[in-house]
């Protein structure tokens, strides 16, 4: 694992469920004036979907490599969180302040962020998500756990 690579962040695959479709919409415009090329994976309107559909596609991007990073959002951010981490490679991290924020990315290299859209306003959003993005993993011993969280998807394939 490169931790350099992992945090020099252009790309944010960007997804979300009809409920939380006008904070997604939020964050996308506060992202890309911030200069990050933001894929947004939908949904594209208030219309009735289901999150995990559009969870997987946050993290085709990131386990792809298209995207360094993916946030997805919905009415709790729980749904999401627990289909995102279904996923081989992700490691998706549900939070509801700066503190859990810091932690996800500080202590699990996060490469998933998943947020309860209706639960906060637009300024907690945006800060959320740019300290998000902006917070480096540090590695040491930090990485040794990041690791051990990675072998538990091998568990199982012997």
């Amino acid at each position: 694992m490169n931790i350099n690579e992992i945090d020099n962040v252009k790309r944010v695959a960007l997804g979300c469920d009809h409920g939380a479709f006008d904070q997604k919409m939020t964050i996308k415009r506060y992202l890309e004036t911030l200069g990050y090329v933001v894929k947004d994976v939908g949904c594209h309107s208030k219309d009735s979907v289901d999150y995990p559909d559009i969870a997987a596609a946050v993290c085709r991007k990131v386990v792809s490599g298209e995207c360094e990073r993916g946030i997805m959002l919905d009415g709790a951010g729980i749904g999401s969180s627990m289909a995102c981490n279904k996923i081989r490679g992700i490691r998706a991290a549900l939070c509801y302040d700066i503190r859990t924020v810091l932690n996800s990315r500080e202590h699990n290299n996060a490469n998933v962020l998943t947020l309860g859209g209706p639960l906060h306003n637009a300024a907690q959003l945006c800060e959320m998500t740019k300290t998000w993005l902006q917070t480096r993993f540090p590695g040491g011993r930090h990485l040794v756990r990041v690791n051990k969280i990675m072998a538990l998807e091998r568990v199982g394939e012997d």
